[in-house]
């Protein structure tokens, strides 16, 4: 549905500066397809890395590499005493460790079993792109605040790479924060906006059940393993659903279940491995205990011992209605309120949340779906491709939003 209606006005009569270059445009899907053709993991992004600084340092600017060795912070203007908190931009720069399945196009991996198949070499390109606009708008004296660029590694890996960057000092003076996700459920040019949360919180979780094995002709002289770890699988997640309000979405969810060897013989130990996703940030910080409780309660009843291995991940994105209403005069000022459509809250977890715990901040889903495939590409998926032309519409949004920062309270 669109934002017409809520949309503000740009507050220009001529347009806002600040357009891609058509230069500029085709280097950056140059820079985007070296980047999917060398993917790299998590905390191993040195190649991206050394790209990213390379183009940055070539406009003259003094990009920091972090204190992880990979990922960087980059500001475009000049700040002293009394520069106001500026707005930041952030890209993730990591791949997945899957294989990429798509044929017929001259930029697949290169790299065995490792693709950038959730669009993290768009985030960077985009970001990268709107850092050189921004660079030469900052020489002709039209940019007016200075703006920081976030360049993470290892959103991929729980807890995500965006605590060490905070650690770095990516938030230093920051004093709103902005990014996109690539989304290949809406056309490309358009972009999704959601007031609150927009993600999901995302933990795993790990489980092993221990008793004494035996044989399956007696199994009232063992603890039944195989049934209690089938019990864990089925009445937790069901347990967990009258201990919390079901608003909040708590669901457990079993990708794994390994236990025995033998037809004959009761194992003496078995495992379970899932998620735990929630929408709810209150509910997020409940989590782990109730968690906890429900699996030893369930285990107990059927004599396993248990050993839980629960790992916090990252909490839901909420978005900051005031920067949602930046980004919305943004993309209104760039393309118009129809290129704005709402967006719902997705299961999925996102690092970027951590930094709203800090800064009030937003996350848009970008379109990236050529109007017309009926394709259905998905994320995390081994032939997810974008159209290029999401690069473009990402930059435009992040400098107007730049550029129009100052005038949103």
């Amino acid at each position: 549905m669109s934002r017409e209606s809520d949309a503000e006005p740009t507050p220009h009569d001529e347009p806002l500066p600040g357009t891609l270059p058509e230069a500029l445009r085709a280097e950056l899907i140059a820079f985007r397809r070296d980047l999917h053709m060398h993917p790299e993991l998590g905390n191993q992004e040195f190649r991206t890395t050394a790209a990213i600084k390379a183009r940055l340092e070539k406009a003259g600017l003094e990009p920091r590499v972090l204190a992880t060795g990979t990922g960087l912070i980059c500001d475009v203007g000049t700040r002293d005493d009394s520069t106001p908190p500026v707005l930041a931009l952030r890209a993730d720069i990591d791949a997945l460790p899957i294989p990429d399945t798509k044929t017929g196009v001259p930029y697949r991996s290169t790299v065995p079993d490792r693709a950038h198949a959730c669009g993290h070499d768009i985030h960077t390109t985009s970001v990268l792109g709107a850092g050189l606009v921004l660079a030469g708008l900052d020489r002709q004296g039209l940019l007016p605040n200075p703006v920081r660029l976030i360049f993470q590694p290892a959103e991929e890996v729980l807890p995500g790479g965006a605590p060490d960057t905070i650690l770095s000092g990516a938030l230093e003076g920051v004093g709103r924060i902005i990014g996109v996700h690539c989304d290949p459920r809406v056309d490309v040019g358009r972009i999704g906006l959601r007031v609150g949360a927009i993600t999901s919180a995302c933990d795993r979780l790990e489980v092993s059940l221990d008793g004494p094995g035996g044989h399956t002709a007696r199994p009232h002289l063992t603890t039944d393993l195989v049934t209690a770890a089938a019990k864990v699988a089925t009445e937790v997640p069901a347990l967990l659903a009258r201990r919390i309000d079901a608003r909040s979405g708590l669901a457990v969810t079993w990708g794994r279940l390994e236990s025995g060897h033998a037809c004959n013989v009761i194992p003496q130990h078995a495992e379970l491995s899932g998620t735990v996703r929630c929408l709810d940030l209150a509910a997020w910080r409940e989590a782990p205990d109730l968690v906890h409780a429900a699996i030893d309660e369930v285990a107990g009843m059927h004599g396993a011992k248990t050993a839980i291995d629960y790992v916090r991940g990252v909490p839901p994105v909420v978005n900051d209605a005031a920067v949602i209403d930046l980004l919305t005069t943004a993309m209104t000022a760039r393309r118009g309120s129809y290129a704005i459509e709402d967006t719902e809250q997705s299961l999925g977890g996102e690092d970027f949340s951590w930094y709203l715990e800090h800064v009030p901040g937003a996350m848009a889903r970008l379109g990236v779906r050529t109007p017309g495939d009926t394709a259905r590409l998905d994320l995390h998926r081994g032939d997810f491709d974008a159209d290029e032309e999401a690069i473009t519409v990402a930059v435009e949004l992040f400098t107007a939003s730049a550029l129009l920062d100052r005038n949103h309270p």
